[in-house]
C-alpha cells in the first residue's frame, strides 16, 4: 500500500501515523523492521501515538505505543 507522504523508505511524522491507521499487516512489518534498523525512529513512534492513546477504542495507536514503549525503554 502507497502511503501517503512515505517516500524512499523515509518514515515521516505524516508516514508513521498513516501506517498506524491506514496500514495493512506488510506496512506494519516494514514500519517494524524500520524501527529495529533505527531505534532513534521510535520516538517519532511514540510522538505519533501519545496523543491517540487518550482514546480507548484506538488499539492500534495503543499497540504501537506499547510496544515501543517495552522494546525500546530507554
Amino acid at each position: 500500500m502507497l502511503h501517503r507522504h512515505l517516500n524512499d523508505e523515509h518514515f515521516s511524522i505524516a508516514a508513521i501515523d498513516d501506517v498506524i491507521a491506514r496500514g495493512r499487516r506488510e506496512d506494519w512489518a516494514r514500519l517494524g523492521l524500520a524501527l529495529l534498523a533505527d531505534p532513534g525512529l521510535a520516538e517519532k513512534v511514540r510522538r505519533v501515538c501519545r496523543p491517540n492513546v487518550i482514546d480507548p477504542y484506538a488499539q492500534r495507536y495503543h499497540f504501537l505505543m506499547n510496544y515501543v514503549e517495552e522494546r525500546f525503554a530507554s
